[in-house]
């Protein structure tokens, strides 16, 4: 009667599956366990931010935590979630909320390989609270809130490459420079659609169930803004213009930097 030979208890493939276990528990602690802070300190030399987004303070976890961050002077908090990673997609999903004073915007981010990645998001958003930004920058007021619905994103090697968004107005008084004073008007509500273009997005407002856009505007990738209001927009502030011209005319139109002061 022979006897079995014994097998060895650390064989190469129990090896193997014990160090990648070992591996995968000290990356997953990493995560859990090391300070946000220590992170972005680590990796801010390494990234260049446009000079009007400032990061103040990070804190928590690198799994779930929270930044001050200043953006074009004004305080937002960001706070982030980090979810499961998708090994078959390639990608790791990020819930996040941004939120200032008065305005508050939640989504979720998805970080692909090699650049690529997706945002959705929604929220709302006090125009009282940019009233000092919009006007240095020559634009009109509106009073009450701006409603996101939808805010879809999609980019590739640091490039958007799909844009939809869609955003309401319950309507309202609207205020606008004129001259060495202020004109006012009574708008109807409004509703803003987003889409990517060639050289940027687009935006496009006009009235809620109105047969055509009263104003869009063109945001470029070098930080440009190109905007276009049509006369569609006097006939719904109730200002004087010649009849000769249609609602479709271009009435205005300007180019200058998102930001004032120079481009993103």
């Amino acid at each position: 009667m022979s006897e079995t030979p014994a097998k060895a208890f650390l064989r190469p493939g129990k090896v193997f599956l014990l160090t990648l276990a070992g591996v995968l528990i000290y990356l997953v602690a990493l995560v859990v366990l090391v300070p946000a802070g220590w992170l972005w300190h680590q990796a801010s030399a390494h990234i260049e931010l446009p000079p009007e987004i400032q990061v103040r303070q990070v804190s928590g976890k690198a799994w779930s935590g929270a930044a001050g961050v200043m953006v074009a002077g004004y305080p937002v908090r960001l706070e982030w979630r980090l979810g499961m990673p998708s090994v078959s997609g390639l990608s790791l999903p990020v819930g996040f909320s941004l939120l200032s004073s008065q305005s508050s915007v939640d989504g979720s981010v998805s970080l692909g390989w090699q650049g690529a990645g997706s945002l959705s998001a929604s929220g709302r958003l006090a125009v009282a609270e940019f009233e000092e930004l919009i006007r240095r920058s020559g634009g009109a007021v509106i009073e009450g809130d701006v409603t996101i619905d939808r805010l879809e994103l999609s980019w590739q090697d640091g490039r958007v490459t799909q844009a939809d968004g869609v955003g309401r107005w319950a309507g309202g008084q609207v205020t606008w420079p004129m001259g060495s004073g202020t004109g006012q008007a009574e708008f109807p509500p409004m509703r803003a659609t987003m889409d990517s273009t060639a050289d940027g997005v687009a935006l496009v407002v006009s009235e809620q169930g109105g047969d055509g856009p009263a104003a869009d505007a063109e945001i470029r990738w070098n930080g440009m803004m190109e905007l276009r209001v049509y006369k569609r927009m006097v006939d719904l502030a109730g200002q004087p213009w010649p009849d000769s011209a249609r609602p479709s005319d271009v009435v205005f139109k300007v180019r200058q930097p998102l930001i004032p002061g120079g481009a993103l």
